[in-house]
């Protein structure tokens, strides 16, 4: 570039800060033009400015003139890619669209309508960049939130308003952009898209495919962040959502709509439980979202393989951050998850979305924040962190009637430290959430799997998210365990225990084999009503222990073989009626004879 000259202009308040108007052109401005320029810029420009005349021959014709962190862009290089990105960005081109006259005719209209008018963008100036954040001066209008464009097409989310700049965080590579380079606001938020096209597919945190399949045709598109509904736009939660895992529907039970937190130390099944629940979903009309935040893609790749064997790809979403992306995308996945299980509930459908783990999404948080610069609190947290995760589960609801009635139940999964639940983040998740579901490391490492501690493990929801046969037959199940592993520790010191002491300790000893469950082989709610009644009302207290589990896999084929109507009815009806309860203990007393017992 060459510097043609510089032309002073006065107003009538010389004591206002100077502007300088940078005015590159493709080749030099004769005496006509600049006449014309300062014309226009006398009735628009009501300050005292230095006109900064530069020649830039890439331009290929017209003029690019900045003024301030406004850039006026009526190049023949600007209208260019101008063209370029707004034919990158159609949804879809026509069948015929190989017609080379198709093509051109679709080229001309861009044409035209870039000749109408030249763009303008408010741009800013990288100050700043490093580790995916960038500092940018300039951009005085931008909006939190808001994206910016960098050179090469890379996006960036603004986070932080400076007085002087913003801090923006990158959505893509960063070894490209140096000091001094163009930052261009675009007007838009973060988004993903949204639909039936998404089911059975792995995203990036954008919404971008990662699973070698092939584009993705949305039926539209999501905000990331938005609005959680609003009380009036809601209902109670009272439509149960089945896990399929014993211990969970018949104690902790989950409704639709709901948000209960799966909480405990690493490797004791808490991901496991998530997805026997995705895998219990089979046939319900319950779309199923997976949001990865920091794991290892080999173990994200082994969970989207054994989703696929059981057939639950077909009705699920997963989204993945993995421990390999940067902080920024680990920060958005579980948002864009919810924007994409969102987009069913709106649609009158049934939801689930798990966030595997807020743990982890909290980190990646509180990176981004302090390479922002944002003030430490608590364990180096910023003081946002509650919200972080509030605004996120609150998106969680059973909508009303008027809405459509769809629902959206959210699961989240925390990390402990050495069982530690009153540490900072799962304290946070705990408050937020409407019960939680611990798992015992000590349990898990004794043989109870999963490995649910029923005294710290809670559902604010409770028996509303029950069919009434399961209230019936798991309504002490709580008290019995709990007084169980009372009596077993009193029973340590070797006392003498009386009768009804054993016979305590002998019920709850089959009750916690009864409560045992292998990974992913969830039960149909009727099965596990089956199964607890039998175990409630003594039929197997006379089993050894370890007959408890070949025995039950032995009552439930009797049930299928020999009573196909009890296990319809209990599923049709929901509840035990006295006719079917009669039903059922002479059904269980036979098959006890049967097994030998």
């Amino acid at each position: 570039m060459s510097i043609q000259g510089n032309v002073a202009f006065k107003e009538d308040n010389p004591s206002e800060p100077e502007l300088v108007i940078e005015v590159t052109s493709a080749t030099p401005l004769g005496e006509e033009e600049l006449r014309k320029l300062r014309r226009k810029l006398a009735e628009s420009v009501k300050q005292h400015y230095v006109l900064d005349l530069k020649v830039d021959p890439g331009l290929l014709g017209g003029m690019v003139i900045r003024i301030g962190d406004k850039v006026i862009d009526g190049s023949v290089r600007g209208r260019l890619n101008a063209l370029q990105a707004n034919l990158l960005k159609q949804k879809e081109l026509p069948e015929e669209a190989n017609d080379f006259r198709v093509v051109a005719a679709t080229v001309e209209k861009e044409l035209v309508q870039s000749e109408a008018a030249p763009e303008v963008a408010e741009v800013g100036w990288v100050m700043e960049i490093g580790d995916g954040v960038a500092r940018v001066r300039g951009l005085n209008n931008a909006m939190s939130g808001e994206l910016v464009e960098f050179p090469g097409g890379v996006l960036g989310e603004v986070l932080n308003l400076d007085l002087d700049h913003v801090g923006v965080v990158l959505l893509g590579p960063d070894d490209h952009i140096k000091e001094g380079d163009q930052v261009r606001r675009t007007g838009r938020v973060v988004e993903v898209p949204v639909g039936m096209s998404l089911l059975g597919r792995v995203v990036d945190a954008l919404g971008r495919p990662i699973d070698d399949r092939g584009p993705i045709k949305p039926d539209g598109f999501r905000p990331v962040e938005g609005p959680a509904p609003g009380i009036v736009d809601r209902q109670p939660v009272r439509e149960p959502l089945q896990t399929g895992i014993k211990a969970i529907d018949s104690m902790v039970p989950i409704g639709r709509g709901q948000r209960e937190l799966i909480i405990g130390d690493r490797q004791t099944g808490k991901t496991a439980i998530a997805i026997d629940t995705i895998i219990n979903q089979k046939d319900k009309d319950v779309y199923c979202v997976y949001v990865s935040i920091g794991q290892k893609a080999s173990s994200l790749a082994q969970l989207v393989q054994t989703l696929t064997d059981h057939g639950a790809m077909a009705y699920t979403v997963v989204v993945a951050a993995t421990a390999s992306e940067s902080p920024t995308m680990q920060y958005l996945a579980p948002y864009a998850g919810c924007a994409i299980a969102e987009w069913f509930m709106y649609q009158g459908k049934h939801a689930l979305v798990v966030y595997d783990d807020l743990s982890k999404h909290a980190v990646a948080y509180r990176t981004m924040s302090l390479l922002l610069r944002r003030p430490p609190g608590r364990e180096a947290y910023p003081g946002d962190i509650f919200y972080l995760h509030s605004r996120l589960l609150e998106r969680a609801a059973k909508l009303s009637d008027e809405l459509g009635g769809g629902s959206l139940t959210a699961l989240p999964i925390v990390e402990t430290q050495a069982g530690d639940v009153s540490a900072y983040i799962p304290t946070n998740v705990i408050s937020i959430t409407d019960g939680q579901i611990y798992l015992d490391t000590d349990l898990f490492f004794a043989g109870v799997r999963p490995a649910i501690n029923v005294g710290l493990s809670v559902s604010r929801v409770g028996g509303n998210a029950q069919i009434k046969a399961m209230k019936q037959v798991a309504g002490s199940l709580r008290l019995d365990l709990a007084q169980y592993r009372e009596l077993a520790a009193f029973a340590k010191f070797g006392a003498d225990l009386d009768k009804a002491t054993q016979a305590k300790l002998r019920r709850g000893e089959r009750l916690v084999e009864v409560l045992k469950q292998e990974q992913y082989q969830p039960l149909p709610v009727e099965d596990q009503v089956l199964v607890l009644y039998a175990a409630s009302k003594g039929y197997l207290d006379d089993l050894e222990v370890q007959d408890v589990a070949k025995c039950e896999q032995a009552l439930l084929r009797y049930f299928k073989e020999r009573h196909p109507d009890l296990r319809a009815r209990i599923a049709r009806e929901g509840k035990l009626t006295a006719d079917l309860e009669a039903a059922l203990q002479q059904a269980c007393s036979e098959f006890l004879r049967s097994f030998g017992v």
